[in-house]
């Protein structure tokens, strides 16, 4: 099963990122909102990073601030080498649309935080990666970037519409002009990245925040949000992809860290699972939503995080076990190939989630593979399959067992379509 970016896209106002939504994509309109872009030192930069907890918004949520204090370390260790900036909207995830909704709406928002960084790393050369099946993004990155001056250059590239496109080795790997898929690394991308350069390679969303903190300042940023997760986050409201793999809207949205789901589902949603951050993400349950609040802190101790801010809901009325095989499939077809837990296991795990949805017990062995997988892939895409899986018999195990016996009120086993 092929699983396609979203067909339609909705992008309501919010109060930070989003704000100037009526205002239109140019340089001016976004200059009149924020003002010119500030001349912010390094170690101010990380500061601002390090304060408001600004960590990638692209899945691993690995802290902004920190990568900046690398990159920064190994600058100059080989003098030929500046670093490099790179700015990920490759958005692999088909559930998610909020880069191209940010880029399409605040790109220089997008661009201003990688200017920053490079500014600041003494780093000569941003390179922007969209994806060829989000050629909305690649639009509008090509009309900011053609918007811009000064002295800073300009790369963009185009990965290939798949899942593991966006995975940071895959990116630099479509950068050097290889295939666009995962490799094994033995040295993080911000101490031996693009041409063995310190590479700060970050998600779009990450260098948008980045950005509103160097205009607003700390303290107007962190008004919004929590003490330990201060401001706001991007969320793509989505239903399952219809028969032929499509999703058919998206609703991105702007919400503060610790706002309610209840501001921001709609009734038939809080009465069903939910699938939160994306494809690689974990199964709610319909009892856990009337209090739920976006934000790691509330999610963690319900196993979920926010990841990509994908979310799925169950509100058509399909079967989670059904959808899980779906997406299984989808996942295991969507590997690079080039590692053992991917070439074998994930296969193997996506055969008995399908077993399970044609109603077969097959919970044992799925734990079984799961364990195997977990932790021993090039890249973490087997890792996040398994956490898909995993809390589809934990979190929705009651959901399972009706399946199991047959009351959970989905079509009979022998038509539940897994693939």
């Amino acid at each position: 099963m092929t699983i396609l970016p979203p067909a339609r896209l909705e992008v309501r106002r919010g109060p930070l990122l989003l704000s100037g939504v009526d205002d239109g994509p140019t340089l001016a309109a976004h200059r009149a909102r924020f003002g010119e872009l500030p001349r912010t030192e390094l170690a101010l930069l990380v500061d601002l990073a390090e304060s408001a907890a600004v960590r990638g918004r692209g899945g691993a949520g690995f802290p902004l601030g920190r990568k900046l204090r690398t990159v920064a370390s190994h600058r100059g260790r080989v003098p030929s080498k500046r670093p490099v900036v790179v700015v990920n909207a490759a958005e692999g995830e088909p559930a998610s649309a909020k880069d191209e909704a940010l880029l399409a709406v605040a790109p220089h928002l997008v661009l201003d935080g990688a200017e920053l960084a490079a500014r600041a790393l003494g780093a000569r050369r941003v390179h922007v990666v969209t994806s060829e099946d989000r050629p909305l993004s690649g639009r509008s990155v090509a009309a900011a970037v053609a918007e811009r001056g000064g002295n800073l250059a300009w790369s963009t590239h185009e990965a290939e519409g798949r899942f593991v496109a966006g995975q940071a080795r895959a990116v630099l790997e479509l950068m050097a002009g290889r295939p666009g898929l995962p490799v094994t690394a033995w040295v993080p991308e911000a101490m031996e990245g693009h041409r063995g350069r310190p590479t700060l390679l970050s998600n779009a969303e990450s260098f948008a925040h980045l950005a509103a903190l160097a205009h607003l300042g700390a303290a107007r940023y962190g008004a919004r949000g929590t003490a330990d997760e201060p401001g706001t986050m991007l969320l793509t409201l989505t239903q399952p992809p219809d028969d032929r793999g499509r999703i058919d809207l998206a609703t991105v949205v702007e919400v503060a860290h610790g706002d309610l789901a209840t501001d921001v589902l709609v009734p038939a949603a809080l009465r069903a699972p939910l699938l939160v951050g994306g494809f690689h993400g974990a199964w709610l349950h319909p009892r856990d939503l009337r209090g739920l609040a976006w934000s790691q802190a509330h999610l963690r101790p319900l196993g979920a995080s926010l990841g990509a801010g994908a979310v799925v809901s169950l509100a058509d009325g399909s079967c989670p076990v059904a959808r899980t095989a779906q997406w299984t499939s989808y996942l295991a077809d969507e590997t690079a190939g080039r590692c053992g837990p991917c070439r074998n296991g994930l296969p193997a795990l996506a055969e008995e989630v399908r077993g399970l949805a044609q109603r077969a017990d097959t919970r044992r062995r799925i734990g079984q593979l799961t364990g195997l997988v977990t932790g021993r892939g090039a890249c973490a895409h087997p890792d996040g399959t398994s956490r898909l899986v995993r809390s589809l018999l934990t979190t929705l195990g009651d959901h399972v067992e009706a399946h199991l016996d047959g009351a959970c009120g989905c079509r009979a086993s022998s038509r539940v379509r897994v693939a």
